[in-house]
């Protein structure tokens, strides 16, 4: 969140109302039809039942009001447009006061298989589903209360809890897993490999293992961790996420299960 992006946000006019252009719209058409076609028997339920709550339209970029009125009467949330990155600061606020940042921007065409900073279709498609369900949206609020209260090393920790629940969790079920995390809900090749590939290792949902659990943003997940049920998430919004960031650093981090990262050439 503090580094640097080359996509510009779009600002809400008077009405907060995002207007991209046709092309743009094009992206997310694409975008959507293609994960649509491959999300079915691979997110969990709740995932479904999310994306049937929304309706998000399949042939523009959804607007953030739009998703908002779901949200709010389904769990108090909304979502609320900022620029490409933002500081942790103003993440922690928002989540704290059940407000998702959504990056306004969305990707080009170059970048529709991976883009390193997440955008609208990452956001609203990837993450804004399962904040129609109340333990994860719980969670997620504490998680940002959580975080206004940590420390910057205790930061650090508190990114990978993040990381392996809402962006990369995965769900257990009677036929093998299903994908909860956006990260992965997101992206057409990370969601085939999480739920599909023998390659990655998927652990019982661990809080503690979680947090010691160093990753890579720019290759598909080496580690998976699979909650046995939403409900886990609820008794997780109830404990106290600081102490188990303390016994975690007091254990230390695992080893990391991929390679390191390539140096690029001078």
């Amino acid at each position: 969140m503090g580094k640097s992006s080359k996509y510009e946000a779009k600002v809400p006019d008077e009405n907060g109302v995002i207007h991209y252009t046709d092309a743009e719209h094009a992206v997310w058409a694409d975008l959507y039809k293609r994960q649509m076609e491959i999300i079915p028997g691979r997110v969990c339920t709740e995932f479904l039942q999310g994306l049937e709550a929304l309706n998000l339209p399949a042939d523009r970029i959804p607007q953030p009001n739009d998703v908002s009125n779901v949200l709010r009467e389904r769990t108090g949330w909304e979502v609320a447009p900022v620029p490409a990155l933002i500081n942790f600061d103003r993440f922690f606020k928002l989540l704290s006061e059940k407000k998702f940042p959504a990056a306004s921007f969305i990707r080009t065409r170059e970048e529709m298989d991976y883009l390193q900073e997440p955008d609208i279709f990452h956001e609203i498609f990837g993450h804004t589903a399962m904040l129609t369900h109340k333990a994860f949206a719980d969670f997620t609020e504490a998680y940002g209360k959580a975080g206004l209260q940590a420390s910057k090393k205790e930061r650090v920790f508190l990114a990978r809890l993040y990381w392996f629940t809402v962006e990369f969790g995965l769900l257990g079920a009677p036929d093998g897993v299903h994908i909860y995390g956006g990260g992965i809900a997101s992206s057409p090749g990370e969601t085939i490999y999480a739920t599909e590939s023998p390659e990655p290792i998927r652990r019982p949902f661990d809080p503690i293992d979680a947090l010691r659990t160093p990753y890579r943003i720019d290759i598909y997940q080496t580690v998976y961790y699979v909650l046995n049920s939403m409900n886990d998430l609820f008794e997780l919004a109830e404990q106290d996420l600081i102490g188990l960031i303390r016994k975690a650093r007091a254990l230390g981090q695992f080893e990391p299960t991929y390679p390191p990262k390539e140096k690029e050439a001078a």
